[in-house]
């Protein structure tokens, strides 16, 4: 297979009134990067990166660096590809922007080889082992910076009920932007809203240093919580395991962290329970591969950590259909063993309105795309109505 075009995408599309919080910064807007790969049989594939920060690095990766490597190549398939390009951008390149633009490219280039062989990728991957992933929703942002408690917690209770009548049971609420006592408030009433069988996650987006956090995992512990997410910043590994040894909650990391050397490193520390490997952050599908041979060397969960557009969402569904229980027992337990997929409940133009089919929650569950490659196609008129920047690169 040759590639013969790669078009990049910028997309953004401000959120209004609909903005939100996390402990680190004002959500404003969603934005990503889209990456479409046009073989020389006139297959199109599509990959994503560039969620987190700035979609323009990522772009300005491939525009210039990756993607006329890419096309130079006389033969191209998702593994050596990858090896190719990162072993030339390794110097300059091991996290950040590269990494991302190199996501992207490797995504795309499963998507392409599913349409090839005409198979979905979690097909191509060994098999799957499920047709629907059980889906936890990310919710319960800060609406303000401002806290006080009687109006807040009442808007959040209907917040959380609504969550429970969409069908979810099980949650991903944030914390961190608030003092450890008031957080703890929110922890309170949505555990007491949702009752004891609902499953509950927390999400601190690395606010705390090591003893803030200890606290908080003490009251997620009282909350009967299933994982604490990022407590402390991703740098902080001696942290991580100060709060994992003291802490009874499985800790959960790992959306900050680029390639199987990075996620090699945070193991060997000690820092983490639950794995959570971005596919379009880091690495790819290809790279994906890598840490869950990581993972299951170890008798670790990995849970795909999902933010972005319909191309991310169906990328992790497909990873997510392929990967085993862990550890494996007769009878999968979600909360446990069994991979779960993150639908966050934010408002997101990209996902929801990108593809020609979009996803739907299904008696708490999200069916795996079952076409070729990613299994979804992309309207082109939303790209073209979000799209804030583009460039084409083709062969000469």
């Amino acid at each position: 297979m040759k590639i013969e075009r790669v078009d990049t995408y910028v997309l953004k599309t401000p959120l209004g009134r609909a903005r939100f919080y996390s402990s680190q910064a004002e959500f404003p807007e969603r934005n990503s990067l889209l990456v479409r790969l046009t073989s020389s049989d006139g297959l199109v594939g599509w990959g994503e990166g560039g969620q987190y920060g700035p979609a323009e690095p990522v772009k300005a990766c491939i525009d210039a660096v990756l993607g006329p490597q890419l096309i130079a190549m006389h033969e191209v398939a998702p593994a050596t590809a990858w090896e190719t390009l990162y072993g030339r951008t390794r110097d300059f390149g091991q996290k950040g922007s590269y990494i991302e633009a190199l996501s992207a490219i490797d995504i795309a280039l499963w998507d392409l080889l599913g349409k090839q062989y005409n198979a979905p990728v979690s097909s191509l991957l060994g098999g799957r082992f499920r047709e629907g992933v059980r889906a936890y929703g990310t919710g319960a942002y800060y609406s303000t910076v401002d806290f006080e408690p009687q109006r807040d917690l009442a808007a959040l209770e209907a917040l959380v009920r609504g969550y429970a009548t969409e069908g979810f049971g099980m949650l991903k609420m944030k914390l961190g932007l608030l003092p450890v006592r008031e957080d703890a408030l929110r922890v309170e009433r949505v555990r007491e809203v949702l009752g004891d069988d609902f499953v509950l996650f927390a999400d601190a987006n690395h606010a705390y240093n090591s003893a803030t956090a200890i606290q908080m995992g003490r009251v997620l512990e009282a909350a009967d919580f299933s994982f604490f997410e990022e407590p402390v910043p991703p740098e902080d590994r001696e942290g991580y395991a100060r709060v994992r040894a003291r802490v009874d909650v499985p800790i959960a990391r790992g959306e900050a962290e680029y390639t199987r050397y990075g996620f090699r490193d945070f193991i060997a520390a000690g820092c983490a329970d639950i794995l959570q490997p971005d596919v379009c952050v880091c690495g790819g599908i290809s790279e994906i591969r890598q840490i869950q041979a990581l993972a299951s060397a170890h008798n670790l969960r990995l849970i795909p950590h999902v933010w972005g557009s319909g191309v991310a969402l169906a990328a992790a569904l497909q990873v997510c259909a392929a990967l085993p229980l862990a550890p494996y027992t007769h009878r999968a337990v979600p909360a446990q063993n069994e991979p779960v997929i993150e639908f966050d409940r934010s408002r997101n133009p990209l996902r929801d309105e990108l593809l020609t089919s979009g996803f739907v929650l299904r008696e708490g569950y999200l069916d795996v795309p079952a076409g070729p490659g990613l299994g979804v196609e992309v309207d082109m008129e939303v790209v073209a109505r979000y799209a804030v920047a583009s460039a084409s690169l083709g062969r000469k």
